[in-house]
């Protein structure tokens, strides 16, 4: 049985997203979810959907998947982001 994929799209998703007519951005970012859940760990996400991005979204700039992967290439929040008690409390002498 041959692979569906590669490193950077193991099942294939991205590449068949990319080969649905009419999918709408909301089915691409279900996609998208499934293909981040897809990757292995050692695998840089970032690296990959750049990668993804040179490959599909060039010959097709409108594309919702296009636009899902560039949304995944955007920051999210600060590393070290505190929630709950420790957002509020500020931390005591010697803590981080």
């Amino acid at each position: 049985m041959a692979a569906k994929g590669d490193a950077d799209d193991p099942k294939g998703l991205i590449r068949e997203s990319y080969n649905i007519d009419g999918i709408s951005p909301e089915e691409c970012r279900s996609i998208f979810v499934d293909w981040a859940l897809s990757i292995p760990v050692e695998i840089d996400t970032q690296v990959a959907i750049g990668t993804l991005l040179s490959r599909y979204g060039t010959d097709a700039p409108d594309h919702p998947m296009t636009g899902v992967l560039r949304e995944g290439l955007t920051p999210g929040p600060a590393k070290g982001r505190r929630g709950g008690r420790a957002a509020r409390v500020p931390p005591s002498d010697g803590e981080a």
